[in-house]
């Protein structure tokens, strides 16, 4: 039975070689529960890329043979004499996955999801991430509908719920908290960024933006300040006596 199943999967594997598309293959699956779930969804997308046209026990015997070492080794081996024997139904991958789950899977698995969901909160984070950890422990929790809005709601940024909640439209699917939280805290951070952009300059008179101290720093910009301020009175002309008077010194007068 083992050597069957070897010569269907190198059967397989040669005319795949001609393929163009690239596919991560699964990790090898040791038994270990913390495996199951990226195990199974990696040999699931490879086969729905790479294997659709293969016969159903072929995919079996492919997902079987990244079945390795530890106690997932006997268990392989048991399956494959139990399905030799025709004392175990496995007749698709699908079968198999669910064979996997039930035996290396964690039996509180629905628990610990509820509790990881429960304690999921944005706080610093953009809230497309927040949304990404919030699916992943949502999948498999049971949590759907009004419950998991409540969830979802309860661990976002308060600002952001509460604008969404007092809104004219609120929104009132999942789907629709989730995409307009994520625009709406990418507004919010866009605007704080604008801000802090302008806190950096100083609108001088006249409507021109112009860094903090001038175009001339320190004193220098402080003198050419002062000269702005008095060239007009300058450019009129006249003696030294009214240059120094406009200055602030008193002007000399001659009798003759």
């Amino acid at each position: 039975m083992i050597a069957t199943l070897q010569q269907q999967v190198n059967t397989m594997l040669l005319r795949q070689q001609g393929s163009r598309i690239e596919v991560a293959k699964p990790q090898v699956f040791s038994g270990r529960m913390e495996e199951v779930s990226a195990f199974i969804n990696a040999a699931r997308l490879y086969i729905r890329m790479k294997m659709t046209e293969e016969a159903t026990m072929t995919q079996v015997a492919w997902v079987l043979s990244y079945v390795q070492g530890g106690v997932a080794e006997a268990w392989k081996d048991n399956l494959l004499d139990e399905l030799a024997k025709g004392e175990s139904e496995v007749e698709s991958a699908e079968q198999l996955f669910a064979k996997i789950r039930n035996d290396f899977g964690e039996t509180l698995e629905e628990e610990r999801k509820i509790e990881q969901l429960q304690m999921i909160e944005q706080g610093g984070r953009m809230c497309d991430e927040y949304i990404q950890e919030f699916k992943k422990v949502a999948r498999g929790s049971g949590y759907e509908g009004r419950p998991l809005i409540e969830e979802f709601k309860r661990g976002l940024n308060g600002a952001i719920r509460r604008k969404l909640a007092e809104a004219e439209e609120p929104p009132t699917t999942i789907g629709e908290w989730q995409e307009r939280a994520v625009r709406l805290d990418r507004n919010q951070r866009q605007s704080k960024a604008e801000k802090r952009m302008l806190e950096r300059n100083v609108v001088r008179p006249g409507g021109n933006t112009q860094p903090r101290g001038g175009s001339y720093g320190g004193r220098g910009g402080q003198i050419m300040q002062r000269w702005g301020d008095n060239e007009g009175r300058y450019r009129g002309g006249g003696n030294t006596g009214n240059v120094r008077g406009t200055l602030g010194e008193a002007p000399s007068h001659t009798s003759i």
